[in-house]
């Protein structure tokens, strides 16, 4: 797979999200269909190989929107990385079956390593960047934490960029 037909994605977990767990909440709603929209604008685009970190949240939404392009467009293919082997054991039994679920019908899986350590995010995310072209982003604006972190690094690397904003618009 060249690099140019390959997007990943950075975004929030729920406690960033201002609707939380709630999926019902309208926002989320919104947000998941404008994320479906980026997911189809990527493919329009040329991508054809989705990489998600598996992180709760935006990650997870991701993955779903991908799994979707799927199912109407069948080259479309999603890497599940995760970047250690631990990465769902303490989440709620739901978010664990969900994970599962989505790794059941993943193209690819890569485990970044095998154990987890304080530095295993940030190289799941530099994994992801450094392998695509593009990235779209859930991303609320605030200059700190792990999607800022992941989102700066791509726009260093020259990524095309996609971001949601969680309450407001798409910023293409």
């Amino acid at each position: 797979m060249e690099r140019k037909e390959i997007c990943c994605f950075t975004g929030h977990r729920p406690n960033r999200l201002p609707w939380g767990r709630d999926e019902w909440d309208p926002r989320c709603l919104a947000v998941k269909q404008q994320l479906e929209a980026a997911v189809q604008r990527a493919y329009d685009r040329g991508s054809r190989h989705f990489i998600c970190g598996m992180a709760q949240g935006g990650d997870l939404y991701f993955a779903e929107a991908v799994l979707a392009l799927r199912e109407r467009c069948p080259d479309a293919a999603l890497e599940c990385a995760r970047p250690c082997e631990t990465q769902a054991d303490r989440w709620p039994q739901e978010d664990r079956r969900r994970y599962q679920a989505i790794l059941d019908q993943c193209n690819y899986e890569t485990m970044v390593q095998h154990t987890y350590d304080r530095g295993c995010m940030m190289r799941r995310n530099r994994y992801m960047v450094d392998r695509s072209a593009r990235i779209i982003a859930l991303y609320d604006g605030v200059p700190k934490g792990g999607t800022a972190n992941t989102l700066l690094y791509a726009i260093r690397k020259g990524l095309d960029v996609d971001i949601i904003d969680p309450i407001g618009e798409t910023k293409p």
